[in-house]
């Protein structure tokens, strides 16, 4: 039988090492939201810190481990959230950081990033290119390379909100979760597996970017050759194999959605919960619009993992008129 990567005694000790910033993040029943979705919604709101994203939970794994063992710098590719946490986390343990970014990547992101003080390189492509160019700098400057996912750290902090989840929700049914390069599915499924086998752990994807739920499904990485969707932090093509094996041992679905009902989440967020998200966040309610049958009168757990959103971008998908009060 295949064995997971990811150790619940490591994620357990990495509540010590993350700053405490990040952990216990608010998690909450949001009646307002049930009317419309047709079941008992809580959610744990992961843009409540100074970089607005779950990615700092794994930053500051690797961020400490390097700080430890003397290491001074540092490189990563990010769509834009993982590239300032590492900032963050780096910043604060005198590391010289460097992210590689897609030039198309929302402009918030990339302006935050540089305001952290990364030295920030832009390319003509996607994440995977700039995956690729991360790589170049790592070899060329014999520096450490994160890789979102592949590195385990990343995928243990993520998990410490399944921990978080398990120790604070009494029960619930299902847990939603964005997939993109695997971190927060892997890690927060495999908690929940662990501690509380019988939720079911349910990965969202956009139908604009398949790649990880097709490999999920047919058991083999599959990869694409573009991607066409707004939820541009799970934009990825190319599925790491390593990950793609733990996401097998815990995920019981991975559902594809599409961009209107991505739009449709964000905006209930904002008009029933008072949340600005990013589309990658929204993608558990969106599931929950696109088979309400299946989650009717059932407790589900939605992960809001990202709000760092353009903000003209942001008025274009959700424009300014409310939508439907029930």
């Amino acid at each position: 039988m295949q064995e997971t990567r990811l150790d619940t005694a490591r994620i357990r000790a990495a509540r010590q090492v993350i700053d405490p910033i990040f952990l216990d993040t608010p998690m909450y029943r949001c009646e307002a939201l049930e009317p419309d979705l047709g079941c008992t919604v809580s959610i744990k709101l992961e843009t409540a810190n100074p970089v607005r994203s779950f990615k700092a939970r794994g930053t500051e794994l690797v961020a400490s481990l390097l700080a430890d063992n003397g290491s001074r710098a540092v490189v990563c590719a990010s769509a834009g959230n993982l590239g300032q946490a590492l900032a963050w986390s780096g910043r604060g343990r005198g590391l010289d950081v460097t992210v590689v970014a897609s030039r198309f990547a929302p402009v918030a992101k990339l302006d935050r990033i540089r305001a952290l003080g990364a030295r920030l390189e832009l390319v003509d492509g996607d994440f995977d290119l700039a995956r690729e160019r991360a790589a170049t700098i790592a070899r060329h400057d014999g520096i450490r390379l994160v890789e979102d996912s592949l590195d385990i750290e990343t995928c243990e902090g993520a998990a410490t909100i399944g921990l978080e989840l398990v120790d604070t929700v009494p029960s619930f049914d299902a847990v939603l979760i964005a997939l993109g390069g695997g971190a927060l599915a892997t890690g927060v499924g495999h908690v929940v597996k662990s501690l509380a086998p019988g939720v079911e752990v349910i990965c969202v994807q956009p139908l604009g970017a398949p790649a990880m739920t097709h490999s999920w499904r047919r058991r083999r990485v599959v990869t694409t050759d573009s991607t066409d969707t707004i939820a541009d932090g799970v934009a990825g093509r190319c599925p790491i194999p390593a990950v793609l094996d733990d996401l097998l041992l815990v995920a019981d679905d991975a559902v594809l959605v599409r961009e209107t009902s991505i739009i449709a989440g964000m905006r209930m967020l904002l008009d029933h919960a008072g949340l600005v998200v990013e589309p990658s966040a929204a993608l558990g309610i969106a599931a929950i619009l696109e088979d309400r049958d299946r989650f009717a009168g059932r407790h589900v757990v939605t992960i809001v993992c990202g709000s760092n959103v353009d903000v003209d971008a942001y008025h274009r998908w959700v424009g300014a008129a409310p939508i439907h009060r029930s």
